[in-house]
């Protein structure tokens, strides 16, 4: 019997699939239905590892059985090329940020190549390509003449050193992420997209997507826009009112039923007054450049240290007529209601922090349900559920029906009105650097800004990185145009995109990467929404919400159908890794050591860690994300030459439900390359002559169609370790049977190879060979289970003694419940577990579970 060779069958089979042009999707007329697979499009870094390729790899899972269940498939591949990266790669290399690019897709493509991946690769671009960046520009310029695109002042994060705006996640611990700067929040003119203009619409379409997207995404997607109802009120100035704001202070809250609790007011730094008072006193001017430190998050501001300036101002309480006083504080954001607060301390965190720093009052007016009238809070804010109390004719009412009741007093004084307002802001999509997808507008002096007349607005390759800064802004000519309106002297915008702005329409251009519109309609309603979106759950938020907000703006727009783009979602954990280092350098950071460099010995019941290349015993460190930085990434070119591709792809789904984490280990891919060879040798060992035992033959048709259903099942709610755990039982079944089994065997081998083909395609295809099957495996059916061969004959039931799970027995499928009864109280265990109790009652709901109530 010849031993599976996984370095010359794998590249064997992947060389026919590409000679039949296997992956390329089918064109319409085929009376099939469609199915489109999607993985979140990568950034080409020039190197991926197993943690990237189990995304890969699970979209491939459901795309080769989609196939195999009759639908066509779109399945396909492109990149994220546009980005800081790149650029600072530029600057770091002296290179162009296009050639690095380009040369980390053609490494990639060879990488994403080896794993045997069934994408269509005809349809494959990049967004830095003129192709896709130009028909991107012509989308935007139909949403700015739709008035979905404007330009406004707008607080960002720069850095001085870079010159640059940095995105929330470029800060860290108030610094550029690159040049280690101290972030400033500065105010310059930013083009935004009216993504407020779809709130309540985004958050509506959440409800389309229960069931098939994760819960948490969609609540983190609602919790992201933040619709909150509460009051808009005018508090009157007590005393010298500001010449910002001589009628009174505007302020917004969703919690009026704490208005009582009301100890002073709080001004974001920008906000009218607080300008006007920079203005005059150089004191207020430093403490307001103070606040523009840091990042401009609302996580940076809500983490940072509250520091205030009591401005002297004073308003008066709409019920008590008490004077509170005004603050200017650095937690408060200006976008968010009209830039001003009442803090109450008592129930809110931030105002609590404030308020213990500065000595002002703290004054409880809701307490936990059972709380007396002393009740005080005392390490944080109370912010739980309660009654009213302290607060005159709100006194002993809930939460809600308080703020219903301060509302309707406050309307009725004439000083506010009840309002609904979002967390979420329009989408600012202005960087200033080279790299990324020029913004297709034209500034005249005469005309204001114009749409460029020509497209694609393509990048000049001529720039240097030889100053800081964006080189579009000093380009000697691209820079420099006519006026389309006037033909007067003009300039170009010299922004470009955000990256975000490139991948929110590109599953709809996937749909015809060739159409003269940016979006062939015809194959878009062809072929959206995806039916099955896979990424990582940190792109639960911003690049999901885009998404789906400029399908709804190019909607509109009279540019697709598809509303909501993603029918369905998966959010996949990461693989894992040990790290190992060699001591520290000379600021005491880890020297990483890479895996391949590793020997993982066991000594005295300890595991010791020795450097291969110097002898040397590192440190182990935490389990963590695969990260070139670490230095704890497996290539896939690693698995490849040691074990082959299929073991690799096995392992990175059968170690844990694939929405969680993975730890990769060698023990546990050597075990998957075991389960390959044992699949080849069933098969490559099969004797058709061997008719076999009439009952065991019996016994394994009823375990194969077991194993379909489980397996088919396993597939379908994304429980990928569920389905291999089978496959693995399935295996260990079919070889107890030996050489024989005839015609039952061969049922059994051809649908072992039918469900393992998703997992491990190579070793599936040379299996159909072996076994006499015509053509390839790609192409056959998915085996179908018979409901009656399928069924299982006995059922585990877990048994509960006074609601805890005390054992479980196996009994007969359907039994009675006094049948159930009388087997569970004869069991030992159960007796046992029993003593010195008396049975009161058994429970038994069928063939799902026992209770006992005893005492």
């Amino acid at each position: 019997m010849a031993r599976y060779e996984p370095k010359t069958a794998e590249p064997r089979q992947q060389a026919r699939w590409a000679a039949a042009d296997a992956f390329r999707t089918p064109t319409e007329g085929t009376g099939r239905p469609k199915y489109y697979v999607l993985e979140m499009f990568p950034y080409p870094s020039g190197n991926i590892h197993m943690g990237h390729a189990r995304n890969y790899v699970m979209g491939d899972v459901v795309a080769r059985s989609r196939r195999a269940q009759g639908f066509d498939v779109l399945h396909p591949m492109g990149w994220d090329a546009f980005g800081l990266p790149a650029e600072n790669a530029a600057i770091e290399r002296g290179v162009h940020p296009g050639d690095w690019t380009w040369s980390n897709i053609a490494a990639m493509r060879d990488q994403l190549k080896l794993l045997g991946l069934s994408l269509d690769w005809s349809r494959e671009f990049a967004t830095c390509d003129p192709a896709y960046y130009g028909k991107q520009q012509a989308w935007f310029l139909e949403l700015f003449r739709r008035g979905l695109v404007y330009r406004k002042d707008s607080v960002v994060n720069w850095d001085p050193v870079d010159n640059t705006v940095l995105a929330n996640e470029q800060v860290v611990d108030g610094r550029g992420w690159r040049s280690g700067a101290v972030v400033e929040k500065r105010k310059l003119n930013q083009w935004f997209l009216r993504i407020t203009d779809y709130a309540d619409e985004l958050i509506e379409g959440l409800k389309e997507l229960e069931g098939r997207w994760p819960d948490k995404v969609r609540l983190m997607q609602e919790n992201w826009i933040g619709r909150s109802k509460g009051l808009q009120m005018t508090w009157a100035w007590a005393g010298e009112a500001p010449a910002a704001a001589p009628d009174g202070l505007e302020i917004y809250t969703t919690r009026p039923d704490t208005l009582f609790g009301a100890s002073f007011m709080g001004l974001a730094p920008d906000h009218p007054i607080s300008k006007e008072l920079a203005e005059a006193s150089p004191e207020v001017a430093a403490f307001v450049a103070e606040c523009r430190k840091g990042g401009a998050s609302q996580a940076d501001i809500e983490q940072a240290e509250k520091i205030g300036f009591d401005t002297g101002f004073k308003v008066r309480h709409p019920f008590t007529g008490a004077e509170v006083p005004v603050w200017i504080a650095n937690f408060i954001l200006s976008e968010y209601g009209t830039g001003a607060i009442f803090g109450c301390p008592a129930h809110d965190q931030r105002d609590f922090e404030f308020a213990s720093k500065y000595g002002l009052p703290i004054l409880p007016v809701v307490k936990p349900d059972g709380a007396g009238d002393d009740f005080a809070v005392a390490d944080e804010a109370y912010t739980g559920p309660g009654a009213i109390f302290r607060s005159e004719f709100l006194d002993g009412l809930d939460i809600e029906a308080a703020k219903a009741e301060a509302i309707q007093r406050i309307e009725a004084a004439g000083a506010g009105k009840g309002a609904t307002i979002y967390r979420l802001r329009d989408w600012g999509v202005s960087r200033q650097r080279y790299w990324g997808c020029p913004i297709p507008i034209i500034h005249c002096p005469s005309c204001g800004a114009v749409p460029a007349g020509q497209l694609p607005v393509e990048l000049p390759r001529d720039v240097t990185f030889d100053v800081p800064g964006n080189p579009l802004d000093r380009h000697p000519m691209w820079k420099h145009v006519k006026c389309p309106s006037c033909h007067g002297d003009a300039t170009r915008e010299t922004d470009t995109l955000d990256t975000f702005v490139d991948s929110s329409w590109y599953f709809a251009r996937f749909a015809d990467p060739t159409a003269e519109d940016p979006i062939s309609k015809a194959a878009a309603d062809r072929w959206l929404p995806v039916d099955q979106y896979i990424g990582g759950v940190e792109h639960a938020v911003l690049h999901l919400l885009y998404a789906r907000f400029i399908s709804r703006a190019l909607s509109d727009a009279g540019l697709m159908s598809v509303k909501e783009p993603f029918a369905g979602l998966f959010t996949q954990g990461m693989v894992v890794h040990e790290t190992y280092f060699d001591g520290t350098d000379e600021v005491g950071r880890p020297n990483w050591v890479e895996p391949s460099d590793v020997r993982i010995e066991t000594v005295d019941g300890r595991r010791v860690a020795t450097r291969l290349s110097t002898g040397a015993v590192l440190s182990i460190g935490d389990v963590e994300k695969m990260s070139k930085s670490k230095k704890n990434v497996v290539a896939p070119q690693e698995i490849v030459d040691a074990y082959g591709v299929d073991a690799g792809r096995l392992f990175v789904l059968s170690d844990s439900p694939p929405e969680r984490d993975v730890q990769w280990t060698t023990g546990g891919v050597e075990g998957a390359a075991r389960f390959v060879q044992r699949v080849w040798a069933e098969v490559d060992g099969f004797d058709p002559s061997v008719a076999g035992d009439e009952q065991a033959n019996a016994s394994l048709v009823r375990e194969t169609h077991k194993a379909i259903k489980a397996v088919s099942e396993g597939i379908e709610g994304f429980r990928f370790n569920s389905a291999i755990a089978k496959l693995y039982a399935f295996l260990a079944t079919v070889r107890e049977h030996g050489a024989a089994g005839g015609a039952a065997k061969r049922e059994a081998l051809s649908a072992l190879l039918r469900l393992v083909a998703p997992f491990t395609p190579h070793v599936a295809e040379e299996g159909w060979t072996r076994l006499g099957e015509e053509g390839m495996i790609l192409d056959a059916p998915w085996p179908v289970w018979d409901p009656a061969l399928a069924a299982d004959d006995e059922v585990v039931l877990p048994i509960q003694i006074n609601g805890k799970r005390r054992g479980e027995i196996r009994v007969a499928r359907g039994l009675e419940p006094a049948e159930v009864e009388a087997i569970v109280l004869a069991d030992a265990e159960v007796q046992g577990r029993l003593e010195g109790l008396t049975v009161r009652k058994v429970v038994v709901v069928k063939d799902r579970i026992v209770n006992l109530v005893a005492n």
